[in-house]
């Protein structure tokens, strides 16, 4: 397993765009929490708090599909650094602002959330170029789903020490800096200006037109909505145990079983097609959802928490291998980006809904509802086998022979042999 990772990150430009991309994506790790943290500093109520990071958060899963359509037509330093220097600057003016005007930090915010760079959208579609075998492309897949599980761990951390070395508005500054660079790490890069799109089809719903891909972001709003879920009940535990930072263990052993689980299912390559295998691992995740409901001790809870992560990682990855075979010619950086926004909406509306839910019934009521939306993952998955079926070479079929390209150079794989 270490072997094949090693070999992975080995090839040319492989850590640089993978590096690139964790620190280009800081501040959208990280804004939900330098947000309220700043709004508090500067003397708001959490109702303020929480507007502007949902603002921040409607807006970036607005933006990321849209700005993913645009780097399909265009290439990815044409619209990826101009819009992290845009997002900069929003999170630059509500930091040097506050919040004396509300019109400026919602305005500010929004522009922030809107034109954050599609990154991850963006690596996912140079791998291949990078890679150019198909089972290192399904080890990067799950090496990407790993490192988002260590930046979202580590990303809130960083956020934190920023504030207590200097404070709330210099977090913002600073991190939004480090996306910034990151940002332009991955679009001066030779594969980043190299790549180019497969021709496509002039079509208004662009990736959207593809069966299979609407299919998948259905499974996986509700994929996320169990995540968000987790996270607002895992803080209803930890205050029923009168400890706040039973939280932080329940979610970090969480992050630790999705590291786990990722490693070892990208260390290998694994028979039958991607479409049968996600439907497998959701009905694992689904599953493994389930006992949380039982609210044990601290203890047991945490080592409920870490068995419950371990398929999370492995589902994201098979997903990205999904979109890739669905996504129709030329609009695999939109069709990536439609996931990322699919599961972030997800995530917002658990949060939102299991509110209500602990309240009348308590931390177990609120992890039930993240074992139902595992479920409701898993038929929405099974119901469409029809249109996620595997995609069938030949004329006429819904397939992407030459996904992405770093150049006339490079041939893409085809949806037969992907991994």
């Amino acid at each position: 397993m270490a072997t094949g990772y090693a070999e992975l990150l080995r090839a040319r430009h492989a850590v640089r765009l993978l590096v690139g991309t964790l620190v280009g994506r800081l501040p959208n790790a990280t804004a939900a929490l330098a947000i309220v943290l700043f709004v508090r500093a500067e003397g708001g109520g959490y109702t303020l708090a929480g507007v502007l990071s949902a603002v921040y958060g409607l807006s970036n899963a607005v933006g990321q599909p849209l700005l993913g359509r645009a780097v399909d037509l265009w290439g990815q330093p044409r619209v990826m650094l101009p819009a992290a220097l845009l997002s900069g600057t929003g999170m630059a003016v509500l930091a040097l602002a506050g919040i004396a005007s509300l019109p400026v930090a919602c305005a500010a915010t929004l522009v922030a959330g809107v034109f954050t760079p599609p990154l991850e959208g963006g690596l996912r579609a140079l791998w291949p170029s990078v890679l150019k075998r198909p089972d290192r492309v399904h080890a990067a897949y799950a090496l990407d789903a790993v490192a988002q599980e260590v930046m979202f761990t580590l990303g809130p951390l960083a956020v934190t020490v920023l504030v207590a070395v200097w404070n709330e508005a210099a977090a913002l500054l600073v991190v939004n800096a480090l996306g910034v660079l990151g940002a332009l790490s991955v679009v001066v890069s030779p594969p980043s200006r190299r790549w180019r799109s497969a021709p496509r089809e002039a079509h208004w719903l662009g990736a959207l037109r593809s069966g299979g891909l609407l299919a998948l972001l259905g499974g996986f709003f509700f994929v996320g909505l169990a995540l968000g879920t987790i996270s607002v009940a895992a803080v209803a535990y930890a205050d029923a145990h009168g400890d706040s930072l039973i939280s932080t263990w329940l979610l970090s052993a969480l992050g630790a079983g999705a590291l786990v689980g990722g490693l070892v299912y990208g260390g290998r390559e694994w028979p039958g097609e991607p479409e049968t295998r996600l439907r497998v691992l959701v009905a694992a995740l689904a599953v493994g959802y389930l006992p949380l409901v039982l609210v044990p001790g601290p203890a047991a809870m945490t080592f409920l928490a870490g068995v419950s992560g371990v398929f999370l990682a492995p589902s994201i990855a098979c997903a990205f291998v999904v979109v890739d075979r669905h996504a129709p010619a030329g609009t695999v950086t939109e069709a990536f980006s439609w996931l990322v926004t699919a599961f972030g909406v997800g995530a917002a509306a658990g949060t939102a809904v299991v509110g209500p839910v602990i309240e009348r019934g308590g931390p177990a009521a609120g992890f039930s509802v993240a074992g139902a939306g595992g479920f409701a993952a898993l038929l929405v998955l099974l119901a469409t086998r029809r249109v996620l079926a595997p995609p069938v070479s030949g004329p006429g079929a819904l397939t992407r022979v030459k996904s992405d390209r770093a150049g006339d150079a490079e041939a893409g794989f085809t949806a037969g042999r992907q991994a």
